[in-house]
């Protein structure tokens, strides 16, 4: 009940924008006592949010807190279901193994789960993903897309588009898409997506998709052995980003792309994410689990699959492979 009353007093914030809310409005729009809404205005401050209160006017949010709490995520988003239900914590093992467990409790689809920082964050082949405490954006997604097995991988690409589309929108920077799942500004990474599935034999439970964001790192920040490969959003940009400005924008342009991808299929993601790849036309290698492939990347099939043309002009299609540039 309580947490309901903090949506709606967030909801309320948000459509009221710069405006004041009196005291007596906030009680019949949430339908509780002037002395509750003022305990929870409290609850609000004490969770770091900057309140101004004026007589005669009431109150307004001046600023949100610096750390990305579920509460400031919600302020301002208007999306249908992508993030309506967070479940946020300060240090988790891994988000993934957090969305699993909820994706069997047949919790809402779009539930984000969200963290400051993953002690055991990974990546694609369960390599290690570095993610440390209020830097990044360290999150996952549940989705549960009435769609056949196969086409589950396509789930990664429009990721991977709605986080680029995201990017563009809180900065100046110009992302490009390394296929399947990786980000890079530059040619240096910023962005990780994993995707993986709960399913029976011919139906998909789940989707559970990764999304890691170097947002606000500085190059100390990295371990040496990714100062050369990797990057952030501040360092590229030469200014903080607001975490959970870009988590919004990635829920507002996911759930369009999702509701467009379930209407019209893969083909308008297909050409969006064409749009973005850093890869089409150039030469590199596609190392799979038995061997590597040269050649030059034609684009992706239909189904979301990569294209690559070898010296002798066999085109292979690449379903899972570590792509070098």
């Amino acid at each position: 009940m309580q947490s309901e009353i903090r949506k709606e007093l967030l909801d309320a914030f948000t459509n009221a924008g710069d405006s004041y809310l009196s005291g007596q409005h906030i009680a019949e729009l949430i339908g509780c006592s002037r002395t509750a809404v003022w305990k929870h205005i409290e609850e609000l401050r004490k969770d770091g949010f900057e309140l101004e209160a004026v007589r005669r006017k009431g109150y307004r949010i001046l600023k949100t807190p610096e750390r990305i709490t579920a509460d400031e995520i919600r302020l301002g988003l208007k999306t249908k279901f992508m993030g309506k239900n967070i479940h946020y914590e300060e240090s988790v093992d891994s988000t993934q193994k957090i969305a699993h467990r909820f994706a069997y409790e047949d919790v809402p689809e779009g539930t984000a789960i969200i963290a400051e920082e993953q002690i055991s964050g990974r990546g694609r082949m369960d390599r290690k993903w570095h993610s440390p405490k209020f830097s990044g954006v360290w999150m996952s997604l549940i989705l549960r897309p009435n769609i056949p097995l196969t086409k589950a991988p396509q789930l990664t690409l429009l990721t991977a588009v709605a986080v680029v589309q995201a990017i563009e929108e809180m900065t100046d920077l110009v992302p490009e898409i390394k296929w399947p799942n990786d980000i890079l500004i530059n040619g240096k990474k910023v962005t990780g997506i994993l995707t993986e599935l709960q399913a029976e034999a011919d139906r998909i439970h789940s989707i559970i998709v990764g999304i890691g964001i170097n947002v606000n790192q500085k190059p100390v920040d990295f371990p040496l052995e990714l100062q050369e490969i990797a990057s952030s959003l501040l360092i590229e940009k030469g200014a903080p980003v607001s975490r959970a400005d870009l988590i919004r924008s990635i829920f507002t342009h996911f759930e369009k792309l999702y509701l467009l991808y379930l209407d019209e299929g893969f083909f308008p993601i297909k050409l969006l994410w064409e749009s973005y790849a850093v890869s089409i036309g150039n030469h590199l290698k596609a190392r799979t689990i038995t061997h590597t492939i040269e050649g030059k990347a034609l684009g992706i099939t239909d189904e979301g699959v990569l294209k690559l043309e070898d010296e002798n002009g066999v085109i292979h299609q690449i379903y899972s492979a570590d792509i070098e540039l």
